[in-house]
C-alpha cells in the first residue's frame, strides 16, 4: 500500500487533498495540509497527488 507525505514547503493551502480524501487529509492550524493517515485505503492517492496544483502531495510506494 503507497503511503502519502505532504511537502510543506510547497503546500499552498488550497485544500484540494481535503476535499477528495478527508480521510487522510486535514487543514493544519497554520494553513497547509497534514496528513492524518500515512496510509489510505479508501481513496487513490495517485489522483489526490495529480490534483494538487504545487505537488505537494508525494506518494510513497
Amino acid at each position: 500500500m503507497a503511503k502519502v507525505i505532504i511537502d510543506a514547503n510547497a503546500c499552498v493551502g488550497c485544500g484540494l487533498c481535503v476535499n477528495s480524501c478527508p480521510d487522510c487529509f486535514d487543514m493544519g492550524e497554520n494553513g497547509i495540509a497534514i496528513v492524518k493517515v500515512s496510509e489510505c485505503s479508501s481513496c487513490d492517492l495517485s489522483e489526490v497527488a495529480s490534483q494538487c496544483p504545487v505537488n505537494a502531495v508525494l506518494i510513497e510506494e
